[in-house]
């Protein structure tokens, strides 16, 4: 006897083909409203976030290699779900990334520069989030962030700051993940709270293909999307290298979410072109195949192909090109002339008064120190 199949697909969004023709499948049919109100100006920053952050990560890569950062974690590749969904948030909403949504920081206002400062190791948080579009600070532990995103869109629900019909007052939170930080337990109770609270929260998951050297297969023999069903919430695939119905789909999905209609899940399947961080070698675990497969499906090729076509002159894409270069050698100058913290830092904000444990460390420090100082001498 045969043995029984089993139907485990889901449709994939998509406006912008990999040969950058406006050709949407027919399930992204509805949102291509969306992208067809957006001025040129508009469209064109699309691609000139992506192009700048392609030329921030190039420069983050080298300064690692340099000895001039801890590490880094490069978003290769991604660029047009980050972007894409990104430009769909409105100023008051809250956005929690994981740790390589440096574009994304950037357009909610981030200097990247607190970035960098954070894997030079200047910093043991990276920046105040209301200070800064509301992004809030990196998270390594993978899939706590869904918790933290959650909880705060409890309380925006609670506070009464979403669903008021007021489109420039309610409050959204978007939350970015991997797919392999859908294997965490942290990532389904986030979606139990979120779907039985209908918070107003899209869950943003950036399926690259890896969680470090496991293949996206060993995470889900299923659509990582169909689980934002199985949550009670809608669970929608798109193509992550377009990052127009990145930005359309987010865009409504935060829009219902503001409304009061409840969380949705969105899986933006991309490929991380780069390592995982670099102190990965990926070439240990992934053919150079694959590696080209998803190199010609690259987002800013694409789009840039798309512009062409309807008129984006040369010099634009120069001008461009020309900022990215400027605002690359900028953050690298000001990220190496940055100044060591002072050693106080460690025992400062692990309160919020200040604490007489702290007062005693510091004491000890002081002490500690002092008698080096002695034994040398």
């Amino acid at each position: 006897m045969a043995a029984p199949t089993r139907d485990f697909t889901a449709p994939t969004l998509q406006l912008l083909t990999p040969e950058g023709e406006l050709r949407p499948t027919a399930e992204a049919e509805e949102y291509l409203h969306l992208v067809e109100a957006l001025a040129d100006r508009e469209l064109e920053q699309f691609y000139r976030d992506m192009t700048v952050s392609r030329r921030l990560d190039i420069t983050g890569a080298n300064l690692q290699r340099q000895g001039q950062l801890a590490l880094w974690v490069p978003s290769h590749g991604q660029e047009a779900a980050q972007v894409g969904s990104a430009r769909a948030a409105r100023p008051q909403d809250h956005v929690f990334p994981s740790y390589r949504e440096h574009v994304v920081g950037m357009i909610r206002g981030l200097d990247p520069v607190k970035i960098l400062g954070l894997f030079r190791g200047m910093t043991q948080g990276g920046w105040v989030p209301e200070e800064h579009g509301n992004f809030h600070l990196y998270t390594l532990v993978l899939a706590s962030q869904t918790l933290h995103a959650t909880g705060y869109a409890m309380g925006i629900a609670f506070d009464g700051a979403s669903g008021t019909g007021d489109p420039e007052r309610d409050e959204a939170v978007l939350v970015y993940f991997g797919d392999g930080s859908t294997s965490q337990g942290d990532a389904s109770e986030a979606l139990v709270f979120a779907s039985s609270y209908q918070t107003p929260q899209v869950f943003f998951v950036q399926n690259n293909q890896w969680a470090i050297s496991v293949p996206v297969f060993r995470q889900s023999r299923s659509p990582i999307s169909l689980r934002g069903r199985g949550f009670g919430m809608p669970g929608i695939r798109i193509d992550g290298n377009d990052v127009l119905v990145s930005y359309a789909v987010t865009r409504r999905a935060l829009e219902e979410a503001r409304a009061g209609v409840g969380p949705s899940f969105i899986e933006a399947v991309t490929y991380r072109i780069g390592a995982h961080t670099t102190a990965d070698d990926p070439t240990k675990y992934r053919t150079q195949d694959e590696v080209d497969h998803w190199t010609a499906r690259d987002p800013i090729t694409r789009y840039r192909t798309w512009l062409e076509g309807r008129g984006a002159s040369a010099a634009f894409f120069d001008e461009v090109e020309q900022e990215a270069q400027d605002v690359a050698a900028d953050v690298r100058r000001r990220a190496l002339d940055l100044p060591a913290p002072t050693r106080e830092t460690i025992f400062e904000h692990v309160y919020s008064e200040p604490h007489p444990l702290m007062a005693e460390q510091l004491a000890w420090l002081d002490a500690f120190e002092r008698s080096l100082d002695g034994g040398a001498a």
